[in-house]
């Protein structure tokens, strides 16, 4: 049976790709750092395995590998899925702040994809990374995150070129505006101001990020490498 880890994957869009896979037949394992509680419970709603790491800590990084291989002896694709926002002004934003966002979102997704690749080389398995549509086309106010899924893209393309010929896929992820916690910040108007901007006219979901996630992972998309699929309802055309 074809395994899979999940970072960042205790709610939204995380979650709902631990649901699909699991439907599709993964064993699945997920980690999470603060959520203990969502995590436990989607754990017990899926089957899946959930496993405590910050991937901004390398020690916790190869704990968490090092539990996945104990329990499965391979690993056939990853999601990168962990990631922080910060919204304001640049000039306001705190180092820590900043420090601790690229630490998760970018320095924290190269981490785990170093640890995973002897396996995944072994396996001829897949990479998918979390990125963002305003890492394509900028976001004001949320420029260093902008900047860190920027950087995920790229870091797809040039190692899509690395691990190519050991038959390892590589890929991004693009989502919009998704219908999760992470949208707490906006009011009910700037939300319905997001949906009117997108041309499909609604907010996008969980379910739709997890759906472009499983067509990248399905050998249907074997020949698909170094790419960026973006699915944000046509928002940033």
């Amino acid at each position: 049976m074809k395994t899979m880890l999940i970072t960042g994957a205790s709610r939204g869009i995380g979650a709902e790709m631990v649901r699909r896979f699991t439907r599709e037949g993964y064993q699945v394992a997920f980690c999470y750092h603060r959520s203990a509680e969502k995590a436990q419970a989607l754990a017990a709603e899926t089957g899946a395995e959930a496993i405590p790491c910050d991937v901004s800590d390398p020690n916790a990084i190869a704990s968490m590998m090092g539990a996945f291989i104990t329990r499965w002896k391979h690993l056939d694709a990853l999601i990168v899925n962990a990631g922080i926002a910060w919204t304001g002004l640049t000039e306001e934003m705190p180092l820590a702040d900043m420090d601790r966002l690229l630490s998760v979102n970018l320095r924290g997704a190269m981490l785990c994809v170093q640890a995973a690749l002897p396996h995944l080389r072994e396996s001829r398995g897949a990479v998918l990374l979390t990125s963002s549509m305003w890492g394509t086309v900028g976001a004001s106010c949320e420029s260093v995150y902008s900047a860190a899924k920027a950087g995920l893209q790229c870091f797809a393309r040039s190692l899509a070129k690395e691990v190519g010929p050991s038959g390892v896929r590589v890929n991004c992820i693009a989502p919009g505006c998704i219908e999760t916690d992470m949208m707490a910040v906006y009011s009910d108007e700037e939300k319905q101001s997001l949906a009117e901007e997108t041309p499909l006219g609604r907010l996008g979901t969980p379910q739709d990020i997890a759906a472009a996630a499983a067509f990248l992972m399905s050998p249907e998309a074997s020949f698909i490498t170094g790419q960026t699929l973006t699915v944000d309802g046509g928002f940033s055309l």
